[in-house]
């Protein structure tokens, strides 16, 4: 039934957002060098990789510049239409294709770049339990902090999505995207910040099983994070 939700959601959103797709494939194109889409390499359902659609929201060659991987608010890279784009989390709009095509789901846990969190052996148990379930263009993490949480907490928050799919089933994706739409409107948490990460994955995972424990007690919708 999740995949079915997934198909036709995805189809009927196409659809009604097909005209804003030429009108952002436009922009890009005439305001800065480079392609239209960004294609990242990302890792998905069970640690398989996948390649994840992004329009452009940066100059062509950005990781190879400045901060690499890690951008934020004021990045120098970053495009005028990209950080309109950003901002109104539009540049995600591609991902819908990969929803479409299998590789990815309206709802679940953001996919990490492939070496984002170091290679996929190095995952403990905590970590790789969020890649039970396929990634998703927005989730839990994303509702209750997006990039207001650093690493420990998304990965706590994103486990706690997989026990409450599982106990409930897919149901529990229509609040999410629900509460995504309205907090894209209100551009809460779109910019990112430089917030610490735990040093080491046994740092990550065990902070991220601790917070998890606190969180699997209270509603699915809590703020709270310690």
């Amino acid at each position: 039934m999740k995949r079915l939700f997934d198909i036709i959601s995805a189809f009927i959103f196409v659809i009604i957002l097909f005209p804003f797709f030429i009108c952002i494939a436009l922009a890009i194109r005439l305001t800065s060098a480079g392609p239209v889409f960004f294609v990242q390499r990302r890792i998905g359902l069970k640690g398989r990789v996948f390649r994840m659609l992004k329009f452009r929201t940066m100059v062509q060659d950005a990781e190879r510049l400045g901060t690499g991987l890690y951008s934020f608010g004021d990045d120098p890279r970053i495009t005028r239409v990209g950080y309109f784009l950003r901002r109104m989390s539009l540049d995600e709009l591609p991902q819908l294709f990969n929803v479409l095509t299998g590789s990815m789901s309206l709802v679940g846990p953001r996919p990490p770049v492939t070496y984002e969190l170091g290679p996929w052996e190095g995952y403990t148990p905590e970590m790789r339990k969020r890649f039970d379930v396929k990634p998703g263009i927005t989730g839990l993490a994303q509702i209750l902090g997006r990039n207001a949480l650093n690493w420990d907490q998304k990965i706590a928050y994103d486990n706690l999505y997989v026990d409450r799919v599982v106990k409930y089933g897919w149901w529990i994706d229509i609040p999410i995207l629900l509460r995504t739409f309205w907090l894209v409107l209100i551009a809460r948490n779109t910019v990112e910040k430089d917030l610490p990460v735990s040093e080491g994955h046994s740092s990550i995972a065990a902070h991220a099983r601790t917070v998890g424990k606190q969180l699997s007690s209270r509603s699915v919708w809590s703020k709270d994070l310690s």
